[in-house]
């Protein structure tokens, strides 16, 4: 009996008992309540004698066919088939995990084995006909040798290499697509420009760096220093007088020079030219005092006499110039200042295609013609693995970053 019918029944007696004037007991509240919860006790054991006439549901607080059991039947796969329940899940989902696992490794090797099955693209971020150009030629012509595809120039000039970079970046990491990455593109760029389109730490997985060439700070013959002691002396004596040229806002050339400023604590007037060249020519027509200057060009003035070389930027003398001192070691301790030539692959390149190339790339640059290739250019041959290329990224940048802070630069 359920308990709308216990309480109509109440209902109805309380209404018959108000009727009868004979009834010898007085109906109150309390006694109809008592009559209720009397009539309760005998209605619950009836329930649950019934108990149940329908479905019943169980709420699980897991996954469907996690442990600690499944809703599905079946010793190994569910009884629909759609998922194993339980201890055999977990058993085959760890088994079907080390299989895959096993198969990506041997996809790995045979990518690695086959490749390249095709032709490689170098994108080179400058113009053809220039220094970065013609060092990326001369690897990718060993390269095409030793890989048996051929290597393809892909210039990609404009916005200082930046372009060139963000394409090579955004490229599949396959390993048909590389990247010329310099100073220029991997330090320079991303610590003056905090909004830049590519990471050079996240995008890019380094392969090899293969050359490096330094600057010489010249002055014009008129310029009352010969060292570079006297040049600092000079500048602190009359802070802001002399002018300093380069080859662009932001190029290696600023950046040296700022670097002097930074380190020495002198103050020098920035001059910017439409490259190397005519910046060159500037301090031999006493247009600006100095420069730091590429060394191949600079090196007839040099000679001639038009110019006057007081340090080159590298920790050591540079063969080309052997009685002209290091800056470091003419005052300015620690002082260097270096562009790198390296191979990098946009990031997520496997590890066995970045490992080929690098051996690949130190094969070449072991080769007698390439360094005479190189040192026709200005450059010398740079060696290192994958881990010490990445590590001399990162530490170019954070000096760079302080420098460029330091001089309040910033790129638009």
């Amino acid at each position: 009996m359920s308990r709308l019918t216990l309480k109509a029944c109440a209902s109805a007696a309380l209404c018959r008992l108000d009727m009868n004037d004979a009834f010898p007991v007085k109906v109150t509240p309390a006694l109809v309540t008592t009559l209720f919860a009397g009539a309760s006790l005998f209605a619950i054991p009836a329930v649950a004698q019934s108990y149940p006439s329908k479905p019943v549901r169980l709420i699980v607080p897991f996954a469907l066919g996690g442990r600690p059991g499944s809703r599905r039947r079946g010793c190994c796969w569910g009884g629909d088939g759609a998922r194993p329940p339980g201890l055999w899940h977990c058993i085959l989902q760890r088994l079907a995990t080390a299989l895959f696992a096993g198969a990506s490794l041997f996809a790995l090797a045979a990518v690695a084995q086959s490749y390249p099955s095709k032709p490689v693209r170098l994108i080179v971020p400058f113009a053809p006909g220039g220094g970065a150009d013609l060092m990326g030629r001369a690897l990718g012509q060993r390269l095409s040798l030793s890989l048996k595809q051929p290597v393809v120039i892909d210039n990609r000039a404009g916005a200082g290499g930046r372009i060139a970079a963000e394409l090579a970046a955004r490229s599949a990491p396959d390993g048909y697509t590389l990247f010329l990455g310099t100073s220029t593109t991997l330090v320079f760029a991303p610590a003056l420009y905090p909004m830049l389109a590519y990471d050079p730490v996240r995008d890019f997985f380094p392969i090899a760096p293969f050359a490096t060439a330094i600057y010489v700070l010249v002055v014009n013959p008129a310029v009352r220093a010969r060292s570079v002691k006297e040049l600092i002396a000079l500048a602190k004596a009359e802070p802001g007088a002399l002018k300093y040229a380069s080859s662009g806002d932001g190029g290696p050339a600023h950046l040296a020079a700022e670097l002097l400023n930074f380190s020495a604590g002198i103050k020098t007037l920035h001059i910017a030219y439409k490259g190397s060249a005519p910046g060159t020519i500037a301090v031999v027509g006493g247009e600006t005092d100095m420069m730091f200057s590429n060394i191949l060009p600079a090196l007839p003035l040099i000679k001639s006499g038009r110019i006057r070389s007081l340090g080159v930027s590298s920790l050591k003398r540079s063969p080309a110039l052997p009685d002209v001192p290091t800056v470091s070691e003419s005052g300015v301790p620690g002082f260097e200042v270096y562009i790198f030539y390296g191979l990098v692959a946009p990031a997520r390149t496997p590890r066995e295609i970045i490992d080929r190339l690098h051996a690949q790339t130190l094969e070449a640059m072991q080769l007698p013609e390439v360094k005479a290739r190189l040192a026709s250019e200005g450059g010398e041959s740079m060696s290192g693995t994958p881990d010490e290329f990445a590590r001399i990224i990162k530490s170019e940048l954070g000096k760079w970053s302080k420098v460029i802070q330091a001089a309040g630069l910033r790129g638009e």
